[in-house]
């Protein structure tokens, strides 16, 4: 049984005091969870010096976090941003261990794109959810994705759109009204040649999902 009291969890838009402690947690959560992460090693270094790429997007008062109030601890973040903009990642030096990702990845947005019009202002974009494993089963990643639907609705967002990696994810978006639009397999994917993610071909894949904000 987790100690800790899930009625103890608040939620808040992220601030510039938050940027630092969300991004390592954001990094542990992927670099030990996340199947493409763990299938290429990424460390939770290595995965925080990538989420550099995204420092603005914690800004735009998109981002969700939760954190212990009898503490203070930070519990788990959403890092959202109001388009589904890619990053300049010729702005800071990455592992090559990302490059499949981002490949594999790329392939899954231009899938998604493929005959729509993705405008800023219209989109909201959820990239990284992660919840510190001390807080795991208390429901605080399926909060953080209804708070932040609620957040971008009064904002004016139109739809929800995200990148959901692995089962757990898909699941959590599928209960909050994320309907599948593009699947890709890990199994099937070859980078020259080599099957990268064959280690973790059991997860499935990863999917672009949405859903209208007009009914949340």
């Amino acid at each position: 049984m987790n100690p800790h009291d899930a009625s103890a969890i608040s939620y808040t838009l992220c601030g510039p005091e938050d940027t630092e402690e969300m991004g390592r947690l954001l990094a542990e959560a992927f670099a030990r969870h996340d199947p493409p992460a763990v299938a290429v090693g990424i460390t939770p270094g290595e995965f925080e010096e990538f989420l550099r790429l995204f420092s603005s997007a914690g800004q735009q008062g998109l981002t969700t976090i939760a954190r212990d109030t009898s503490t203070g601890v930070m519990a788990g973040a959403l890092l959202t941003e109001g388009a589904c903009a890619a990053p300049r990642l010729g702005t800071i030096r990455l592992t090559k261990k990302f490059d499949p990702i981002f490949d594999l990845l790329g392939q899954l947005d231009a899938q998604y794109r493929s005959g729509k019009s993705v405008r800023p202002g219209e989109y909201l974009h959820l990239f990284f959810l992660g919840v510190a494993e001390e807080f795991a089963g208390l429901g605080v990643a399926q909060t953080l994705v209804a708070r932040c639907l609620e957040n971008g609705l009064t904002k004016g967002y139109r739809v929800a759109v995200t990148e959901a990696t692995n089962r757990v994810s898909q699941h959590i978006f599928r209960k909050l009204g994320f309907v599948e639009r593009v699947k890709l397999s890990y199994g099937d994917y070859r980078r020259n040649g080599e099957a990268v993610f064959a280690s973790i071909a059991k997860h499935g894949g990863p999917m672009s999902m949405d859903r209208q904000l007009g009914d949340f």
